[in-house]
């Protein structure tokens, strides 16, 4: 494995890296190793998936206007997105495991592309619905983002490594909520009309996707010291983590985070701009806030809920876990409950500094309770996320309910959910982890 010139050895063992070859730092500017190869291609291929699943968002209101889908409809489309997404992280995290994340990510990428471009092709609430439903498969790219670099990174940093790659990726959420409206405006200023623009749109993600799949094809490798992949057949790995309840515990937890998070990506546009009467830009800024704090929260949350393992073991990261999420199912009643544009704006910040915290802790906890089966178990508590999400959506799509009602009801549930933590128990020789940790781990050192 290439070495940085800055890193010695000690009884023939890399310092930053275990006798297995996993990286025992997160070295941000190191891009020659092969976990800091998969660190940064991975966050950034969940972070042009993202843009791609939730480019369509910010621009419903245009879409609904020219398609003219009413509110069921609209409701229907943002449980479709999410919906197929709960079966493709069942079956990636399988794949995962049985063909390693190069090759399943690269053909995930690929195939993922070609809804994304074509979606622009819908001219009825029947086909829009099909796309979106297509689309849905990209969101199976978080699991791929989980396994490579739980694979790639020692159990005691494996907890920052994932909350910083999945949080970064995730960051493409926020990102599409802005930057599409601005594309898509950009396109109406070169003459296009604003029923066109949105179409156009989405075929820049699309590109993306196609040319991140050969980028992760030829740059990154599937183990941490070029050893080649050794495949878990048939359906063992799946097997075993689904026979442990932790897992589903898990699976409840990260729909109350996650699954919040990514109904909060799909209608908080359409919130602020029916709710504040404000335009389409400043609703997509407003509703790109949640999917933003994912630069720095839900890393922030791993590297915590690291330190808590390193001092309290499984059982203090499980805790920590149920206190961000009972914070944050809170503060989104609360913002369902303010009529303030600027109140609102602050409690939608603090909900988001919550929402993507509770989703590092989460897989903080998800590599080390089942560890010969790593993909199976982040492709099952990953679909958790999206059936919490499907559950959400009908609240939205529902004539009876207001968007704050469902809001503030969805924030009740969520911090219910948060006491299932008290259920999971755990034997601490399963993951070795005491060891001094925090936010120092996390290195921007230059390669040389």
């Amino acid at each position: 494995m290439p070495m940085n010139k800055s890193t010695s050895t000690a009884g023939g063992i890399h310092v930053n890296q275990d006798s297995d070859g996993k990286a025992t730092r997160v070295r941000l500017l190191d891009f020659s190793t092969a976990p800091m190869r998969a660190f940064h291609l991975s966050w950034f291929a969940f972070f042009v998936c993202f843009v791609a699943w939730f480019g369509i968002a910010p621009l419903m209101a245009v879409v609904r206007d020219d398609l003219k889908l009413t509110k069921a409809q609209v409701g229907n489309t943002v449980i479709a997105s999410v919906a197929i997404t709960v079966l493709a992280r069942f079956l990636t995290g399988w794949l995962c495991d049985r063909f390693g994340p190069r090759r399943t990510y690269s053909a995930l990428l690929f195939f993922g592309s070609f809804p994304v471009m074509c979606i622009g092709l819908a001219h009825s609430y029947q086909s829009f619905l099909f796309f979106r439903l297509a689309i849905g498969l990209v969101g199976a790219s978080f699991v791929i983002t989980q396994y490579h670099t739980s694979v790639m990174f020692a159990p005691r940093i494996v907890g920052t490594a994932n909350a910083t790659s999945a949080g970064w990726g995730n960051l493409g959420g926020g990102v599409a909520q802005w930057f599409m409206p601005l594309l898509a405006g950009a396109i109406v200023g070169l003459g296009a009309d604003r029923f066109l623009s949105w179409r156009l749109a989405m075929i820049v993600p699309g590109i993306g996707m196609l040319i991140t799949g050969v980028l992760y094809y030829f740059l990154t490798q599937d183990t941490p010291n070029a050893t080649p992949f050794a495949p878990r057949k048939g359906a063992q790995a799946f097997w075993e983590a689904a026979g442990d309840y932790r897992v589903w515990v898990l699976f409840l937890l990260y729909g109350a985070c996650f699954g919040v998070e990514i109904t909060i990506d799909n209608v908080a546009a359409l919130y602020f701009k029916d709710s504040f009467h404000v335009s389409l830009k400043l609703a997509g800024l407003l509703a790109s806030a949640t999917g933003m704090m994912n630069i720095f929260a839900r890393a922030v949350g791993g590297i915590v809920a690291d330190w808590t393992g390193g001092n309290w073991g499984l059982r203090g990261r499980s805790l920590l876990l149920g206190l961000v999420i009972f914070a944050e199912g809170l503060a989104l009643t609360m913002f369902s409950r303010l009529a303030s544009l600027g109140s609102a704006t602050a409690a939608y910040l603090l909900f988001g500094l919550l929402v993507c915290m509770a989703c590092g802790v989460t897989y903080a906890v998800v590599p080390l309770i089942q560890p010969r089966a790593i993909g199976s178990v982040s492709g099952i508590v990953g679909a958790g996320g999206n059936v919490g999400a499907v559950l959400a959506g009908f609240l939205f799509k529902a004539e009876s309910i207001s968007g704050s009602q469902a809001l503030s009801i969805l924030g009740m549930v969520v911090a219910a959910t948060a006491f299932s933590v008290l259920l999971l128990r755990f034997n601490e020789a399963e993951a070795p982890q005491r060891a001094l940790v925090g936010a120092s781990v996390i290195q921007a050192q230059s390669a040389d």
